[in-house]
């Protein structure tokens, strides 16, 4: 639902300036944004302290705030037209407040949490970034409310800590079990780039990933599958892969090296060797596809981007049909890749094509759900965007 006085068209930031004007009946003090994100290569090796590879998107969520004097939050989304308020109660005891509204007053804790002097507010929150597609519009209503309070409350937060600081209001208040990859993504990327990420040290590096130089460009694919037990079926490999560590006596899977996985997985029982075996050789993929962009070579990354998933379907388990087929169908239609993005279970694949054959393969992947019964999916061309930013 867009906020009434939005006319269609409009663009996101318009729509949450709109929103602000008829829920509170004023202007914003200013306007903020966060990009959706997608996974280039490199899933579920944040949480074992490995390597990842995501990329901002030009979908964004924007924050339109101001001060509010009772020293209380309030906000307000176009997907819920009904606002949440809550104070320092609330924001001081996690799962106080739920819903969407839980991922605004878990940043207000993250920062509460942290030694910082939060000032009350007033948000209307409208986004592009799809919810439940696999592109971290968690992590973008996180980051964007993030800017505007440290924004607002002239709070003294160098840019290096949100993303942990955001991850925080995930993992200890929302109570979601995510890595730093998406936090990480969503505030620090850079336009015409992959952010390379050590998830143990938090380092980073840009990768150029010069898409339109090559004539090439990523078509994301919202396969539209209904997530089936997503959150449980994540925790459960996520303790599976803490369960392995312990067993190889390391302090986390990213120890296990591919020279050394054959000795590892001969401790380990069949479901756990496949669990492992995937993050182990997902971590090598992420490292080759960082060496083979830093040459210039985004075409030859295709290859590996289908053995992740592969890896994903096979090893780690967490497709569905709907993924599999898009994967199929966008390779068949001369995708030099394809992989599912994100934590699995439904969400989104991305396809590594020609930036002209862009349409012709999400026409084959369409094609192909229609044959299969399954509600035509989604489909958008992207390049690199860039992080966080505050928009006026």
């Amino acid at each position: 639902m867009s906020a009434e006085g939005a006319p269609a068209g409009t663009t996101v930031a318009d729509r949450a300036t709109a929103g602000f004007r008829q829920r509170y009946g004023a202007e914003p003090a200013g306007r903020w944004a966060a990009p959706g994100r997608v996974n280039l290569i490199g899933e579920h090796t944040d949480y074992n302290d490995g390597f990842v590879l995501p990329f901002a998107l030009p979908l964004r969520t924007v924050v339109a705030a101001a001060p509010a004097p009772d020293g209380r939050w309030t906000v307000w989304s176009e997907l819920d037209d009904e606002p949440v308020e809550f104070g320092a109660a609330e924001a001081g005891e996690p799962g106080r407040v739920d819903g969407w509204a839980a991922y605004v007053a878990g940043v207000v804790w993250a920062l509460r949490a942290d030694g910082h002097d939060v000032p009350g507010a007033r948000l209307a929150v409208a986004s592009d970034v799809p919810v439940g597609s696999g592109l971290s519009s968690s992590a973008a209503i996180e980051s964007a409310v993030l800017a505007a309070l440290v924004d607002l409350g002239g709070l003294d937060l160098p840019a290096g800590r949100w993303p942990r600081l955001a991850q925080r209001a995930e993992n200890d208040y929302v109570g979601a079990p995510t890595g730093i990859m998406d936090q990480s993504a969503v505030i620090r990327g850079r336009a015409g780039h992959a952010l390379f990420l050590d998830c143990r040290t938090e380092e980073i590096e840009q990768i150029p990933f010069d898409l339109d130089g090559a004539g090439l460009a990523v078509l994301v694919i919202d396969s539209r599958a209904p997530h089936r037990h997503a959150d449980g079926e994540y925790a459960a490999r996520r303790k599976s892969c803490e369960r392995a560590a312990a067993t190889l006596g390391v302090t986390a899977l990213r120890d296990v090296d591919v020279a050394g996985l054959d000795a590892a997985l001969n401790r380990l029982d069949d479901e756990t060797r496949r669990r492992v075996r995937h993050v182990v050789t997902e971590n090598q993929r992420v490292l080759d596809t960082v060496a083979l962009l830093r040459a210039g070579r985004v075409r030859d990354t295709g290859p590996l981007l289908t053995a992740s998933h592969a890896s994903m379907r096979d090893d780690f388990e967490i497709t569905v049909p709907e993924i599999d087929t898009a994967v199929e169908a966008a390779l068949a239609a001369g995708a030099y890749g394809a992989r599912m993005t994100g934590g699995g279970f439904g969400g989104c694949v991305l396809a590594l094509v020609d930036a002209e054959a862009a349409d012709t393969v999400a026409a084959a992947v369409t094609e192909a759900y229609a044959e299969r019964g399954f509600t035509a999916p989604g489909t958008l061309t992207v390049l690199p965007a860039g992080g966080v930013t505050r928009l006026d």
